[in-house]
C-alpha cells in the first residue's frame, strides 16, 4: 500500500488519508469543497463542487493518475435540491469519460458548510 498526500487538496480533518493506492486502485477519501490553499470552505453549491473536483484531480495527478482513470465515484449532498447544479459541473468536468456513479442525500457532512463531498476510485497506471 501507499499513502497518496498532496498540499493541492483539502488536508484530512480525522485521522485518515487523502489516498491509497493498493493493487493497482486509487482509493480516494472523501472531499468537500475545501480550498487547500486558505484551508476554508468556499460558499455554494456551484463553487463547493468545483472544489471538490479539482481537489480530487490534485490527489489523481499526486498519484500519477489522470479523471481518465476514475472508474467510480460517490457523491454525498446535503439536499438533494442541488443535483441538478452539481451534476452539471460534474459533467463538463468528466466531458465524454463517464464513470460508475452514485449520488445520495445525507442529513449532515463531516465538514461544516459542506454541501457536497465526493469520493472516487481510480485505476492507477503501471509505471514501467
Amino acid at each position: 500500500m501507499q499513502v497518496i498526500t498532496t498540499l493541492n487538496a483539502q488536508s484530512p480533518i480525522g485521522p485518515y488519508a487523502q489516498a491509497i493506492v493498493a493493487n493497482g486502485f486509487l482509493f480516494c477519501s472523501g472531499h468537500a469543497g475545501v480550498d487547500p490553499h486558505i484551508n476554508q470552505i468556499v460558499e455554494g453549491i456551484e463553487p463547493q463542487t468545483r472544489q471538490v473536483l479539482h481537489n480530487l484531480h490534485a490527489v489523481l495527478v499526486a498519484a500519477g493518475a489522470t479523471l481518465y482513470h476514475v472508474v467510480q465515484v460517490t457523491v454525498y449532498l446535503k439536499q438533494m435540491d442541488d443535483f441538478t447544479s452539481m451534476n452539471a459541473i460534474y459533467a463538463r468536468m468528466f466531458g465524454d469519460h463517464k464513470p460508475a456513479r452514485t449520488t445520495i442525500a445525507v442529513s449532515a457532512l463531516a465538514k461544516p458548510g459542506a454541501l457536497v463531498v465526493m469520493d472516487r476510485i481510480a485505476v492507477v497506471p503501471a509505471v514501467s
